[in-house]
C-alpha cells in the first residue's frame, strides 16, 4: 500500500444503504475509489445500526482516506446527533409554530442514551457536559427537554 495520502472524503451516509449513485458515486469516481469495493465494506461494517435502529435510516459519519494506489481506508463513526435525536423522538409530525408550540421532547433519560451511543466520539469529559451539548442540539431542533 502506498503511504502517500491523495484527498481525505468526511462523508455522511446512511448506515448500511450506501448505493453507487449521486451524491455518494461520483465523490467516489472523481478520487478513483473502487465504488462497488467501497459499498459492499461500508453496508458491512454498518449493517450492525439497522439492526439496532430497528431500520430507521440513521446516518454514519465516515472519513475515507483515499491513498495513491487507489487504495483506501474506512474510518466510520457514531451516528449523526440530530439522526439519534430524531430516532428518539419517533415523530413524523412538525410543529408549524415551532416557536411557540413544541411537540416533540426529550427526557433526560433520552439524553443520557444518545450520550452513550455518542460518548467515544464527543469532545466533553464527563456526561453532564455531554448533555448539555447534546440538549443544545435538541433545542435547536425545537426540541422540549423535560
Amino acid at each position: 500500500m502506498a503511504w502517500k495520502i491523495m484527498n481525505v472524503l468526511n462523508l455522511e451516509i446512511p448506515a448500511g444503504k450506501a448505493q453507487p449513485a449521486p451524491p455518494l458515486w461520483p465523490m467516489l469516481w472523481a478520487n478513483w475509489v473502487n465504488i462497488w469495493q467501497f459499498i459492499k465494506e461500508f453496508n458491512e461494517k454498518t449493517a450492525d445500526y439497522m439492526k439496532q435502529f430497528g431500520g430507521f435510516d440513521v446516518k454514519v459519519k465516515v472519513k475515507v482516506t483515499v491513498y495513491a494506489d487507489r487504495t483506501f481506508t474506512l474510518d466510520i463513526w457514531s451516528p449523526v446527533t440530530s439522526n439519534l435525536i430524531l430516532w428518539k423522538i419517533a415523530q413524523k409530525a412538525w410543529s408549524w409554530e415551532p416557536n411557540k408550540t413544541k411537540i416533540w421532547k426529550l427526557s433526560k433519560k433520552d439524553l443520557e442514551e444518545i450520550v452513550e451511543m455518542k460518548k467515544d466520539d464527543m469532545n466533553a469529559n464527563d456526561v453532564a457536559w455531554a448533555i448539555k451539548i447534546i440538549s443544545g442540539t435538541a433545542k435547536n431542533m425545537w426540541v422540549e427537554i423535560e
